[in-house]
């Protein structure tokens, strides 16, 4: 009997070695690698508003004199990414300024500007870099001592746009602007002609 429950335990026991000899054999199985989703792709799709500040020089003579000066002002716009290259929008910003000269007719300055323009351009790094062109409607005042005159024309330039968060984005531009027309007739110079350039930042709605 005794013999009988000795070779029970000694099988019992044999079968228990091979199933843990067996086990140990299996494969190791880990978790399956849980992969975080990538990051959205950046789109410069949306409408923006900002602020910026830069300095303004003359183009030729229109002024009369050495001229110089402080711009700033803001902007708001709506950029529209047709592609992952490919960037267009609308811009509008109004500008004061401190450009000013003093020529044979006395004192004559622009206390303000504004323009209306497009921009397109190419997406880069990652879509966060914006290298566009940009052109458009121009419009501003011109003092003299006999008088103050609103001139429209013209403006092109190019720029830089980096968008350093999602929401916000730095810029570098610069602009020609030319505001030759007007509807009345005043001595002094007639034109205004000058350089800008400068330095903003945008805030972004409804980006990608």
């Amino acid at each position: 009997m005794h013999i009988k429950n000795s070779l029970s335990a000694l099988a019992v026991a044999a079968v228990l070695t091979a199933g843990a000899a067996q086990a140990a054999d299996l494969p190791y199985r880990k978790d399956a690698p849980v992969f975080a989703p990538p990051p959205p792709v950046f789109s410069w799709t949306g409408a923006y508003v900002g602020l910026n500040v830069g300095g303004g020089f003359k183009a030729d003579n229109s002024f009369g004199g050495d001229v110089s000066g402080v711009v700033g002002g803001g902007q708001i716009g709506y950029n529209y990414q047709i592609s992952p290259l490919f960037v267009v929008g609308l811009e509008t910003d109004f500008q004061g300024t401190s450009l000013r000269s003093n020529n044979g007719f006395g004192n004559a300055s622009l206390p303000w500007f504004g323009t209306v323009r497009g921009r397109a351009g190419f997406a880069l790094l990652e879509s966060k870099l914006f290298v566009y062109g940009t052109g458009g409607f121009a419009y501003g005042e011109l003092n003299t001592p006999f008088g103050s005159d609103t001139r429209t024309g013209w403006t092109a330039g190019g720029g830089l746009e980096y968008a350093f968060l999602p929401n916000w984005s730095a810029k570098v531009e610069y602009l020609y602007t030319d505001l030759t027309n007007n509807d009345g007739f005043a001595f002094g110079p007639q034109r205004a002609k000058f350089h800008t350039v400068r330095a903003g930042i945008n805030y972004h709605f409804n980006l990608f």
